[in-house]
Formats: C-alpha cells, sequence, structure tokens
C-alpha cells in the first residue's frame, strides 16, 4: 500500500513540475502575454496560466493512460473529443512554432534572404494550409 502511495505522489510531482515547465516555456517565449494582451484580458493572467497547467498535466494523465481510454474513443462523443483536443493542440502547437519563430527574429530575415516585399500574410497562409493538409492525409490516408 506504502508502495503504491509512493509511486502516485512521485508521479503526481512529476506531473506537476512538467506542466510548470510547459508554463515556464510558454512565459519565456512569451507567447502567454502575447495572447492575454490581443484579447484585452490582463486581469485574467492568474486563470490563463491555471489553465495552461491544468492542460498540460491533463495532457500528460490522457498520454500515460491511452489505453485505458481506447473503449471510450471509439464512441461517438469520444470522437468528438478527439476532434476538439485535435483542433486546440493545433492551436498551441502552432502558435508556439509561431512565437519560437518570432522571437528568433525568423520572419525579418525570411523576408529578406526571399526579397519579399509584400505578401507575407499569404506566404504564412499557405505555409498553415500546406501544414494543415499534409497532416491530414498523413494521419487519414
Amino acid at each position: 500500500m506504502l508502495s503504491k502511495v509512493l509511486i502516485i505522489l512521485v508521479g503526481v510531482s512529476a506531473g506537476a513540475l512538467t506542466s510548470c515547465g510547459v508554463t515556464g516555456v510558454l512565459m519565456a517565449v512569451g507567447l502567454t502575454p502575447r495572447f492575454i494582451g490581443r484579447v484585452h484580458e490582463a486581469r485574467h493572467i492568474y486563470l490563463f496560466e491555471s489553465m495552461i497547467i491544468w492542460g498540460s498535466a491533463a495532457g500528460g494523465v490522457l498520454g500515460v493512460h491511452y489505453d485505458a481510454l481506447a473503449g471510450i474513443l471509439g464512441t461517438l462523443p469520444g470522437r468528438i473529443l478527439q476532434v476538439f483536443y485535435g483542433f486546440f493542440a493545433g492551436i498551441f502547437v502552432g502558435s508556439l512554432a509561431i512565437a519560437i519563430a518570432e522571437m528568433l527574429d525568423v520572419f525579418p530575415v525570411f523576408t529578406r534572404r526571399m526579397r519579399l516585399e509584400r505578401g507575407l500574410p499569404y506566404v504564412l497562409l499557405a505555409a498553415a494550409l500546406g501544414k494543415s493538409v499534409g497532416a491530414f492525409l498523413y494521419f487519414y490516408l
């Protein structure tokens, strides 16, 4: 019994540490403050940070216990849950990639090297659509 309690305690502690690390990375690259600034809700910064921490922890738990959830995921509500998860996970990964690229000044270097004076939003949209179509083809065909 004591060994199971110890395993649970270590697992919860490791998950909490990991989710706090994710929050730290998101704060370091400026993703969370940028989003909060965009929606003009600075008074809810602790709520945003808490949701990031809880989302990271929930993602870790679901990743570890995916086999136990396999029966639920085959049902219609499970499929709907997968669609929502995929949508929000895609937003998260895309936002993180853009924030890191912006922090590393990728866009000014790219536009200078490509001699691109106008149309950067269209280039970014084409890259995003290409990535989406590629992911769809990879996972569903």
